[in-house]
């Protein structure tokens, strides 16, 4: 889920030997996994009667939603993906697909679902020299990709913080995490996808469209540079190569990551916080952050941002941001901004300062609630939050009653890198935020849904009340991020703002995406709640 699980806490898959040694590992043949000569699994038919029908449509991380399709069918490769598109639109089926798993709305598990692709045994990591370009395919997970690019080659791609979370929908919805102010998001890295489409007349065939492609097969790239997951086919592999990349040598072709983090911990017990300390931590960071993106900086690779815990949850507010310990002064940085933070903040405080290797960092997979239900909301914010907002914070977060374990607000760091794309460049066309801040709550008993919602929806409004109860792009807001999908943007009951969602999600580049929608899935065959409408 990128970043917003990861806040609560503050073995390589198909790559060969070749691989490991830096060497140019080749391509895989049809039909065969990239790692070696053994054929793919599958496809696998599982129907309702399956002891593994089960598990798999319980794969989705938010338990608020469980599918009933009639099948879930298992994928080992792209041959295999089109011959299961192919069957599922003979029998006219509704078909979704899953990765990962982490989809915080129920765009996999919708009642309207009658056909599950899994992808999840689809997750080969390789350098494909054909392209000059990385190979990852839909299933493998952030963890799988960052072990073996690091291993591999010495390079990773810019992408979320918690490593079970799949390539599939990631990267097609634009992909931050903790090194994007320093390398922008992991679209900016999209070379190509190879991806199965459907023609009008219900026929499947593999398309590899890319960055240096023309036509109909460009603008099918470009809609996979953050226009979200779902959406125009099922993508089999994404190709990717930096485009300030030359030369032939892999190693060379995507960001190197920092071989060690010099962090920031700061810590306050609810115990010790009353509201004055509070807004005024609040405010410290929004203002420190707002000051230091008016220029060049020696911060401007600095990540991490501020999780506010529920004061019942038993856990703590912290700051926890990082530096690359190659900068110079990392240490002396860090602790210039631990003061400027702290300053006037009478509640004590615990700060710590250390390193850790960036690789344990990115494979760190923090604590885990389990299956359980919950409901985010996001917004991007060009401004910090303003008094008022912080008091609506403070009451939402010392507010009793209800399950609170699980109840938490954030705010993590935008801009940097990111910032330096025009806006129209990609389909992500959030180029101007300096914060994406979360909104999460949690709950085990399916007899608190209606009030954990009720709660969460109350605040967002009230957050967000100057612009009709969305973060509606403008002077303050940015608008929303697709990969924090949330359907009640797109209901009038809670979006008063006349904004419609997908300019929330697009903006100014929606009529792009319904025009590639329309070209490359005129059959409205691949869709969920929140997905592009086709322009006709």
């Amino acid at each position: 889920m990128e970043v917003s699980r990861r806040a609560l806490i503050g073995g390589m898959a198909g790559t060969g030997g070749a691989a490991l040694l830096g060497g140019p590992a080749l391509a895989a043949p049809a039909g065969v996994r990239a790692g070696g000569a053994s054929p793919p699994l599958g496809p696998v038919v599982i129907g309702k009667d399956d002891p593994r029908y089960g598990y798999l449509t319980t794969r989705g991380a938010n338990g608020r939603f469980t599918g009933r399709p009639d099948s879930v069918r298992l994928v080992g490769s792209p041959d295999q993906v089109v011959q299961v598109v192919g069957e599922a639109m003979r029998g006219g089926g509704r078909v979704a697909v899953r990765s990962g798993g982490h989809c915080f709305e129920n765009f996999v598990d919708d009642p309207a679902v009658r056909v599950v692709i899994d992808t999840s045994e689809m997750n080969a990591v390789y350098f494909d020299p054909r392209y000059q370009a990385f190979a990852v395919e839909t299933g493998a997970t952030l963890g799988e990709i960052y072990r073996t690019l690091y291993l591999g080659w010495g390079v990773t791609i810019p992408g979320g913080a918690c490593p079970s979370v799949g390539a599939g929908g990631h990267i097609a919805g634009g992909g931050y995490g903790a090194l994007s102010r320093s390398h922008g998001v992991v679209a900016d890295h999209l070379y190509g996808v190879d991806i199965v489409v459907v023609d009008r007349s219900g026929n499947p065939r593999r398309v590899v469209a890319t960055r240096d492609s023309t036509g109909p097969e460009r603008d099918l790239w470009w809609a996979h540079t953050g226009g979200g997951g779902g959406n125009f086919g099922i993508v089999t592999r994404y190709l990717l190569r930096s485009p300030q990349a030359r030369g032939r040598n892999p190693a060379d072709l995507l960001p190197k990551p920092p071989r060690t983090y010099r962090y920031c911990s700061i810590t306050w017990q609810w115990d010790d916080m009353n509201e004055a300390d509070f807004s005024r931590l609040v405010r410290n960071f929004g203002a420190w952050h707002e000051k230091d993106a008016a220029g060049p900086s020696p911060y401007d690779g600095l990540g991490g941002g501020i999780t506010l815990s529920h004061r019942e949850s038993g856990q703590p507010i912290m700051v926890w941001v990082h530096l690359d310990e190659a900068v110079p002064d990392a240490d002396r940085l860090l602790r210039r901004y631990a003061e400027a933070v702290t300053k006037d903040v009478g509640a004590a405080h615990q700060s710590g300062f250390g390193s850790q290797q960036w690789i344990d960092s990115a494979l760190y997979q923090g604590s885990s609630w389990g299956r359980v239900e919950f409901k985010t909301k996001a917004a991007l914010q060009r401004k910090a939050w303003t008094d008022a907002q912080i008091g609506a914070v403070h009451r939402f977060l010392t507010e009793g009653g209800g399950t609170r374990w699980g109840t938490l607000v954030s705010l993590s760091l935008f801009g940097g890198k990111i910032n330096t794309v025009p806006s129209a460049a990609t389909a992500m066309a959030h180029r101007d935020a300096l914060f994406m801040a979360l909104y999460d709550t949690a709950w085990v008993d399916a007899a608190e849904r209606d009030p954990q919602l009720a709660m969460m929806r109350r605040l967002y409004k009230e957050m967000y009340a100057g612009t009709g109860g969305v973060p509606a792009p403008g002077p303050v807001n940015s608008g929303a991020y697709i990969n924090y999908p949330d359907v009640d943007l797109a209901d009038p009951e809670w979006n008063t703002s006349g904004v419609p969602w997908h300019a929330l999600y697009y903006r100014d580049n929606y009529r792009r995406l319904q025009q590639v929608k329309a070209h490359w899935d005129p059959r409205d065959a691949f869709r969920h709640a929140l997905a592009i409408r086709p322009s006709n």
